[in-house]
């Protein structure tokens, strides 16, 4: 059985690229380095964005993994442009794949530039694999395996935030670990 732990990056002090943890970021990626332990990872993803890569980093070095770093896990941009109504510009999207704000991806772009990259996963040789990303790439991940999940899912997550993708033959599942 394929297994791929979807991690949201831990508590950062922005949402641009070279944003950091957080102190208390950076002790939840100690924690959650100690409980990802559990499981057989052989293998980490990430964004490029900073608060993604030094969220999966004590994990990485405790377990002597490399990190691999992947275009296609950075988090969606919604527009260049600011929005002081942008979490109703987000949940639009969440209702129309194809919206597209000046500047922006659209849900159905994100999700197949993350979609992409996941059926490669499945493919691979390598059964348990992390990949590390960002709060809205990755509930429209989740909300085309779950339906249900959507922008309402998104507002549930948190910093920290782990989910299990299995697929045993045809079937996919995805469901959120507590860590």
């Amino acid at each position: 059985m394929k297994k791929i732990y979807i991690i949201r990056h831990c508590k950062a002090s922005g949402q641009e690229v070279e944003a950091v943890l957080t102190v208390d970021g950076i002790e939840q990626a100690k924690q959650l380095a100690e409980r990802l332990q559990q499981y057989d990872i052989k293998r980490i993803i990430s964004s490029p964005f900073t608060r993604a890569i030094q969220t999966i980093e004590p994990f990485s070095k405790k377990m002597k993994i490399e990190i691999e770093q992947d275009e296609r896990l950075a988090e969606r941009v919604l527009s260049t442009q600011n929005f002081d109504d942008w979490l109703e510009k987000l949940e639009q999207t969440f209702l129309d794949e194809n919206l597209r704000y000046i500047g922006g991806e659209s849900s159905k772009e994100a999700v197949a530039r993350i979609e992409q990259l996941i059926n490669e996963l499945l493919e691979s040789s390598t059964t348990d694999t992390a990949i590390v990303s960002h709060g809205n790439l990755l509930s429209l991940l989740i909300t085309k395996y779950n339906s249900k999940f959507g922008f309402t899912g998104w507002k549930t997550m948190r910093n920290p935030d782990v989910f299990l993708l299995t697929k045993d033959g045809q079937d996919v599942d995805i469901k959120r670990i507590d860590m």
